[in-house]
């Protein structure tokens, strides 16, 4: 026999299903060192996020064999520059297994770096992303650099797309129809 439950039991079973709002959600871009791709792919989310008035999400970025508290390379705030981002004090940060799990997502420059890292969090490269890898602009000229930040622009764009938005005040917009 099915036990009846009144309206107001029944609404408090829908909220409890649901997970608390204004939760902070936290992206990790990865890269070998920290100071090309992943630095620029972390200041042009946060730049969108920002234009876009998104404020429940962190964004950071570290390397897999980064030199903790170096700079961003010089070409990297160039081309972040000619868009209007100022690079301002960053600091490369090596990848440890708390940034992993503090994080929501997770996205590799490549697949190579991705398969290092599956298991240990929702990790995804930009390649799932965008279909295409963000290749390593490091020793190599300014066009190079441009390029990789422009990619890394059209994936930051649909990030906010397919990630980020999927969050609303930061609830996951999935637990809305329980």
């Amino acid at each position: 026999m099915k036990k009846k439950t009144d309206g107001k039991a029944k609404a408090a079973d829908n909220v409890n299903k649901k997970k608390p709002k204004n939760v902070r959600k936290r992206v990790v871009f990865i890269c070998t060192g920290n100071t090309c791709r992943s630095p620029m792919a972390e200041l042009i989310l946060r730049t969108k996020l920002k234009q876009k008035n998104i404020r429940w999400w962190d964004v950071s970025s570290c390397g897999l064999n980064a030199e903790p508290g170096t700079g961003m390379s010089i070409l990297s705030r160039m081309v972040l520059s000619e868009i209007g981002i100022d690079p301002g004090d960053f600091q490369s940060k090596q990848v440890t297994e708390a940034i992993l799990k503090k994080s929501t997502v997770v996205f590799c420059m490549t697949d190579s770096q991705k398969r290092i890292l599956e298991g240990k969090a929702h990790v995804f490269s930009i390649k799932d992303v965008t279909g295409r890898e963000v290749p390593d602009p490091y020793g190599q000229g300014l066009e190079e650099y441009r390029a990789a930040r422009d990619e890394l622009c059209r994936a930051c764009d649909c990030i906010i797309e397919d990630y980020i938005t999927q969050f609303q005040d930061g609830e996951d917009k999935r637990y809305d129809d329980e």
